[in-house]
């Protein structure tokens, strides 16, 4: 098995910031890809003072930053000092992929756009991320994850029927953005690596958000009708829902006619089992009203180790509801090591959320510690952009970079 990760020779130069873009690359760095992070020298990205929590109470590095920047090296320089732009366009000529989240438009000032970067690297993969898009009437408006899940419909099927809308409990908008652009670097890294045809990427947090709908975007565009907040309940499987137990709640997830019936036996509900109203999943999902509060009444009989132990003897898909300290508790979190470390220069650990890319010949490594704001900004400068000690001196005098 080799050791070099499966992107070891890519190298990402990363104008992103906040949640989405350091999702992508962040992704690319666990598979090897050397991420090179340009930040503002001083404050860095502005999730570093998202917090609390802190590491170590440095006020620089948040657990929300350190949840997406392992494993990338980090350069303080000033876009807006010609020097520092003319020095990363020359990063951008020694790199495979760039990735930006800024505004529409915003980096050809500095000579960073996809025109001015191709021109000079034609198989450049060159990856925008924004909140509407290159184009269309919204395109030049700021998107963030938190109005982007409401305007994309999101919000109107999360919560509790007639409840206010809700939105999911992390930035979900972010996160699929950030995992949709890591599919299309790579997808575009390998036609350019067989063509020599570098590519503009177009991610659109509010095209992403529509598109991972699914099946509650299929049932409007089948029938017209926008679907509705439905709580823990789901719109095309009956029952499948949390349920009120006699010592808390479960979910219970029955997903075909058969396990259905497997239930009825274990619930003592076979009069249930042989009513035609509720033979077929079609037949239950439009009888939901009448199925629901029977479930209900069986289920608040037992507990949830008794109902869990005998559905899974069924066979019969069922789970608890963890708070976080009890997912990463889990017994199958504990074997499969989801919860790790990195060690950052000065000996500090900085808990971190193992990759689950598991490949089995290249697999994702955890190398580089959250960095501090421009900690690798000199070797850097001399390793990948080729400046002398002196070159280095007046940049960072100049980018403030100190």
């Amino acid at each position: 098995m080799t050791t070099a990760g499966a992107l070891s020779h890519i190298r990402v130069l990363d104008l992103s910031r906040i949640l989405a873009g350091p999702w992508a690359t962040q992704s690319l760095a666990d598979l090897g890809a050397d991420v090179i992070k340009v930040e503002r020298p001083g404050t860095g990205d502005d999730t570093r003072s998202w917090g609390p929590p802190f590491l170590k109470n440095d006020p620089s590095r948040s657990a929300y930053f350190c949840s997406v920047n392992r494993n990338k090296r980090s350069l303080a320089l000033d876009l807006a000092d010609p020097e520092a732009s003319k020095v990363l366009r020359r990063i951008a000529g020694e790199s495979q992929v760039v990735v930006e989240n800024f505004k529409q438009g915003a980096l050809a000032r500095y000579g960073l756009d996809y025109e001015t970067l191709s021109a000079a690297n034609p198989s450049l993969v060159y990856c925008s991320i924004t909140g509407f898009g290159q184009d269309g009437p919204e395109a030049a408006r700021a998107g963030y994850d938190f109005m982007i899940q409401g305007m994309a419909g999101l919000m109107s099927v999360t919560g509790e029927p007639g409840g206010m809308p809700m939105k999911v409990g992390v930035a979900l908008s972010d996160v699929l953005t950030g995992l949709n652009a890591a599919v299309a670097i790579l997808a575009a890294l390998n036609h350019s690596e067989r063509t020599g045809e570098g590519q503009f990427i177009d991610m659109s947090l509010f095209d992403v958000t529509l598109a991972s709908l699914a099946n509650q975007a299929a049932n409007y565009l089948f029938t017209g009708e926008p679907p509705g907040r439905l709580g823990n309940a789901h719109p095309n499987i009956v029952p499948y829902q949390v349920f009120e137990v006699a010592d808390g709640h479960l979910i219970l997830a029955v997903g075909n006619d058969a396990q259905f019936q497997r239930f009825c036996a274990l619930a003592g509900l076979d009069e249930v089992a042989e009513d035609t109203r509720f033979a077929s999943n079609d037949a239950r999902v439009r009888n939901r009203e009448d199925l629901i509060p029977t479930v209900a009444a069986a289920m608040k009989q037992k507990s949830i180790s008794t109902w869990l132990e005998a559905l899974s003897e069924k066979g019969i898909p069922a789970g608890p509801i963890n708070d976080i300290h009890q997912a990463f508790s889990e017994d199958q979190a504990q074997f499969r090591g989801i919860s790790s470390h990195l060690i950052d220069d000065d000996g500090a650990h900085v808990p971190t959320v193992r990759s689950p890319l598991r490949l089995s010949a290249t697999p994702a490594t955890l190398r580089i510690a959250p960095p501090r704001v421009g900690q690798h900004t000199r070797e850097i400068l001399n390793e990948v952009a080729g400046l002398d000690e002196e070159a280095i001196e007046a940049l960072m005098g100049n980018s403030g970079s100190r």
